[in-house]
């Protein structure tokens, strides 16, 4: 009887996997989620000010205007010379992000040891660049104005140096993280949209009816789609992570794979039963597109993948904790970045099995009463 069984999920499966084949759209969105999507996720975020347009009105034409006038340039920025009334419409045309006004006499009230304004403009629509560009430029000012006074550019000694050490991303590179959340994301967003897209295509196709006359129980054919489309999901995350994270993108990762996909297969234990779950509530695959956005959107912002959780609400914090991607990412990455050990990550597998053990229940017993609504 338990052979029968075992066969029987696994020629389900097997089905699920020949449907699949044979549909193309949602093997083009595979191949998209783990190359293409990572590849751009990853290089899309700013590494850090790069190019900002700033427009420099020097209306003391001094020396010392010259000097911090000349110490904008490339990579950071990218400086041009504008009148004080064109100053204003160029920001209101996006034209630049940032403009620099040094009045008349600011080198003359310096010197002269009266108090001395420049005026900093920034377009703050512009977030990516406006926080960062703000720092820079009041660095760079005042280091040409203290050079300029002082007549020297030797650094004061101070009694106390600061020695920086940059854990698991020396060189601060934004690749590092970008490529290997998006990674994490997409194996929980791709789960749920194989698993609910398998049910709501044979109910729409009217093979359900077909299983549901067979000598295979709710069990074994939920159990089915659990195990072909988690395998498919972490074919797809291991290429993703040697091809585009190691390969193109170079991105070194130390920690155990063997690991990491061990607690992947738990989180996409939850994920696809969440995924067979919300497709017995939806009706058509639109209305299952809506209710995905509505569950995953939250799960992804919340999770501690794009903010750490520590800076959220206490009670965003709590709830969150019942979600199985909180779990994965806190483990994910302190196997992939930390190269953490078991000993380190066993808490965030046990209360994945947890959740995954509720999950599957919760969604077995809607998928069965939904069958027997339909018998």
């Amino acid at each position: 009887m338990f052979r029968e069984k075992l066969q029987n999920i696994y020629q389900l499966g097997c089905k699920e996997l020949w449907s699949l084949w044979r549909d193309p759209i949602m093997l083009v969105l595979i191949l998209y989620t783990f190359t293409i999507s990572v590849y751009t996720a990853a290089t899309a975020l700013p590494d850090g000010l790069s190019k900002a347009p700033i427009a420099i009105v020097d209306e003391d034409h001094s020396i010392l205007s010259e000097r911090i006038s000349s110490a904008f340039f490339p990579p950071y920025f990218v400086a041009q010379s504008t009148e004080l009334n064109a100053m204003d419409s160029g920001m209101d045309a996006g034209q630049f992000t940032f403009a620099l006004n040094i009045p008349v006499d600011f080198q003359k009230d310096l010197l002269a040891g009266n108090p001395a304004t420049v005026q900093v403009n920034v377009d703050a629509t512009r977030m990516s660049q406006a926080l960062s560009g703000a720092g820079y430029i009041q660095q760079i000012v005042l280091s040409e104005v203290n050079e300029y006074i002082q007549g020297h550019r030797q650094a004061t000694a101070l009694p106390v140096e600061l020695e920086l050490r940059a854990r698991f991303n020396p060189t601060l590179n934004s690749q590092w993280f970008g490529s290997v959340m998006q990674i994490i994301n997409n194996v929980a967003m791709l789960s749920i949209i194989l698993t609910g897209a398998a049910l709501i295509r044979e109910r729409e196709h009217g093979t359900i009816e077909h299983l549901m006359v067979m000598p295979v129980t709710v069990f074994e054919i939920m159990l089915a789609k659990v195990w072909s489309m988690s395998l498919v999901v972490i074919i797809a995350a291991f290429v993703g992570l040697k091809v585009v994270v190691q390969g193109a993108l170079h991105v070194p990762i130390d920690g155990s794979l063997l690991l990491f996909f061990l607690g992947a297969l738990l989180t996409l234990f939850a994920t696809t039963s969440m995924g067979i779950y919300m497709a017995t509530i939806s009706k058509s695959m639109p209305q299952f597109g809506l209710l995905m956005m509505l569950v995953l959107i939250p799960m992804q912002m919340l999770s501690g993948g794009l903010t750490p959780r520590e800076s959220m609400p206490e009670f965003v914090q709590q709830v969150m904790l019942v979600a199985p991607t909180t779990h994965f990412v806190s483990l994910a990455q302190a196997i992939l970045y930390r190269n953490a050990g078991f000993d380190v990550v066993w808490p965030s597998f046990l209360c994945l099995i947890a959740i995954a053990s509720v999950f599957f229940y919760v969604a077995w017993k809607r998928f069965k009463d939904t069958i027997h609504t339909m018998a």
